[in-house]
């Protein structure tokens, strides 16, 4: 049995087709999330030359920002509850997910059968997300995925001390007049990222294993950062930014096998 998680959410749209609530067959990931064309060229994508065509897709879980524009789904799950169950599938120890996503961060505590116990979310400022690291690369002029190879080669970081998105800005370009190096910026970047982040991850009961998700986590700066903060392992997915679409495709099997 063939089911379909899609994960459409503000930076980029994720789709992974799962056989028999187990193997992935197939995944994509698209840089173009809600309100965008995005979805729709995941879909073709998917069944461009696969393995299965649509009508062999028993059931389709969206979840995501824009989990409710795509009408040809079968269902709508939170992305709490499917980044939880995702998670889980591919990281069986993981007891606390930290996700960093295009527009928002989320800290959620799961249990030991990927069932969400608690959760906090930041959703009404830039600071600490990917869009905030994607405006500072854009400030200084790299490319947002140079950033952490940058990071790794700071030897001075400097300390960004604003929270806000514009205020950040202005003191990055401060700091580039001051003829601060790039790479020592960029340190401070990260660090401010997470420092903001364990804002919410201290809220939760912080049982290991720790894992990192989100585009984000793609950032090795930034996972860095995070370890050095809390001074124990932190753990990523092999592909850490279809976790969620993971846990919609699990979802949707285990609603086909209920009919």
């Amino acid at each position: 049995m063939y089911t379909l998680g899609i994960d459409i959410g503000s930076a980029s749209s994720k789709a992974v087709l799962m056989e028999d609530g187990e193997k992935i067959r197939r995944h994509f990931v698209i840089q173009a999330g809600t309100g965008t064309s995005g979805p729709d060229k995941l879909l073709d994508l998917m069944f461009r030359d696969g393995p299965v065509s649509r009508d062999d897709i028993a059931r389709t879980v969206v979840t995501g920002y824009g989990r409710y524009s795509l009408e040809s789904a079968d269902g709508q799950i939170s992305e709490i509850s499917c980044q939880a169950k995702g998670i889980h599938h591919l990281l069986p120890g993981a007891r606390t997910v930290l996700d960093i996503g295009g527009q928002d961060v989320k800290a959620i505590s799961i249990g030991p059968r990927g069932n969400v116990l608690s959760f906090y979310m930041n959703d009404k400022c830039a600071a600490g997300t990917g869009r905030f690291i994607d405006t500072m690369a854009k400030v200084m002029e790299i490319d947002v995925s140079q950033m952490g190879d940058y990071d790794e080669k700071s030897e001075d970081p400097v300390t960004v001390s604003s929270t806000c998105t514009v205020f950040a800005e202005s003191e990055v370009i401060s700091l580039l007049s001051q003829k601060k190096n790039k790479e020592d910026i960029i340190r401070g970047l990260h660090r401010s990222v997470v420092s903001r982040a364990l804002g919410l991850m201290y809220r939760t009961s912080m049982e290991e294993d720790f894992v990192l998700t989100g585009g984000v986590a793609l950032n090795k700066g930034v996972l860095r950062a995070l370890k050095e903060e809390l001074d124990r392992p932190v753990y990523i997915t092999e592909e850490p930014q279809i976790s969620a679409a993971v846990g919609a495709a699990l979802f949707a099997w285990e609603q086909a096998n209920k009919k």
